[in-house]
């Protein structure tokens, strides 16, 4: 990835109140070693079947930082993409999320805010049973419009 030019999302006069963006993730036994590895979380919840059938969720639940990783992939690769920055996030979650579950999540711009630079962006997400298991809205910075590199270079010409 460094070194490589990738496209930015979409700025914010190109974006509307109203635009949807919908994804669909699997949570596999990988994502979850990979995050309890990267962030040395030994939660049992999350990893110990036994543990967890003697707690209410009677198996293991997938972290919610997790579905807020998955969120926020969709809002730096999708809606409104790439140079994008979440600045607050309100999220709840109703109802665990488990292993080996889809889940699929809905993005709604809702507010565009054009003087401030932010747009808010209402998210859903809902397991395959069609179960809430996060809602909530986050406010977010899409890409601003690079400098052009003529502008840059004729600056020593003023």
């Amino acid at each position: 990835m460094l070194g490589k030019k990738r496209k930015l999302g979409k700025k914010i006069n190109d974006l509307q109140t109203g635009e949807k963006f919908t994804k669909s993730f699997t949570i596999e036994d990988r994502d979850l070693l990979i995050y309890l590895g990267l962030t040395d979380d030994a939660n049992p919840l999350y990893i110990q079947h036994d543990y967890a059938s003697q707690t209410p969720f009677k198996r293991p639940v997938v972290p919610t930082v997790m579905i807020v990783g998955m969120v926020s992939s969709m809002i730096s690769m999708h809606l409104p993409g790439a140079g994008s920055h979440i600045t607050q996030q309100n999220l709840q979650y109703p109802k665990p999320l488990y292993h080996y579950a889809e889940v699929r999540f809905h993005l709604e711009i809702v507010d565009i805010n054009k003087k401030d630079h932010y747009i808010q962006l209402e998210v859903q997400g809902y397991d395959g049973e069609g179960e809430e298991v996060v809602k909530g809205n986050l406010i977010v910075q899409p890409p601003y419009e690079p400098d052009s590199m003529n502008a840059i270079s004729l600056e020593n010409f003023y």
